[in-house]
């Protein structure tokens, strides 16, 4: 049957001595879990860094084997109005709790609840401080009102070093007999940005396919552009060679990477052009204008190809 577990959930850590990363975090919150004494707490950061896995381990550590009865889990951004605080969160924070302290709500990405919403889990905090503790998670803090921020001790998340990524990679692939080479690796690196799920998803999705994990399959699986591909195009571009550089753009494209990823994936790769850092600053100002325009809802080939041509252009005016 393991052969059929999500691998984001088999390899999700249960314990603090198996969380990845994140140390000072870590420590910090195994501390007052040591203590019993939990403060509402705020976990901030990217996604698949850890913070909802850590509020589960917060709670099994506190709760034990009952931990279930005793913890509520809600996705905000499913349910983000006032009538889900009022309704579901209040009642559960309203009852109290037999055999511990207090219970404990868990909001995933609250910072998508509604303004009125949060007014109303403010209140619901400062009630039932007796019998229920908060925490919260979400990828922007700043979306979220400065009362419920001062109500909570807040941790700031940081992407996983490619340390911690390599190490988990390392653990899935001898669990599951995978092959993944070191190009592999560094693509897996590249497309999860220190998302741990990411990479966990994408290992799963190569893995069902193969036992050998391979650069060209890791692009291909995360639809991100190959490296050569894209450095030719680039390089293509501010040779004045619009033609080519254009077809390439096209191959991109049809391989089934979207115009934002691409923008994005040029803006890294002018980082590594033999040009003068005058030039390159250039081009990362029109790459950001024309992902801009993209977010705006423009079509994503001709602003791709109006950015080619402002390359060739602005080289051509150096």
């Amino acid at each position: 049957m393991s052969d059929f577990f999500v691998w984001s959930e088999k390899y999700r850590p249960s314990s603090f001595d198996d969380f990845l990363g994140q140390k000072s975090i870590v420590d910090s919150v195994k501390s007052l879990v040591a203590k019993g004494n939990l403060p509402h707490l705020l976990f901030a950061g990217p996604p698949g860094v850890g913070k909802s896995t850590l509020a589960l381990i917060v709670a099994k550590s506190l709760f034990g084997s009952g931990w279930k009865s005793s913890f509520l889990e809600l996705n905000a951004s499913d349910e983000r109005g006032i009538d889900v605080v009022r309704s579901k969160v209040k009642d559960f924070a309203r009852t109290k709790a037999f055999n511990v302290p207090f219970k404990i709500i868990f909001l995933d990405e609250c910072d998508a609840l509604t303004p009125e919403a949060q007014q109303a889990l403010r209140r619901t905090m400062e009630n039932f401080t007796n019998s229920c503790r908060f925490v919260l998670s979400c990828n922007y803090p700043s979306r979220i009102i400065e009362p419920i921020q001062s109500r909570c001790v807040v941790y700031w998340f940081r992407p996983l070093g490619n340390d911690w990524v390599l190490a988990l990679i390392d653990r899935i692939a001898a669990s599951e007999g995978l092959d993944v080479d070191d190009n592999a690796k560094n693509a897996l690196l590249a497309a999860c940005e220190g998302d741990c799920r990411r990479v966990v998803n994408l290992l799963q999705a190569i893995g069902v396919g193969s036992k050998k994990v391979t650069q060209e399959a890791v692009s291909a699986m995360a639809g991100l552009a190959r490296p050569k591909d894209l450095g030719e195009m680039v390089s293509l571009a501010l040779k004045g060679d619009f033609v080519r550089a254009r077809k390439l753009l096209l191959s991109i494209l049809l391989d089934g990477n979207s115009g934002l990823d691409v923008v994005k994936l040029v803006q890294k790769e002018i980082w590594n052009l033999d040009i003068v850092i005058k030039e390159k600053l250039a081009l990362v100002d029109k790459c950001a204008e024309f992902e801009f325009r993209l977010v705006e809802g423009s079509d994503e080939f001709i602003q791709l190809e109006a950015l080619l041509a402002q390359f060739g252009l602005l080289r051509a005016s150096q």
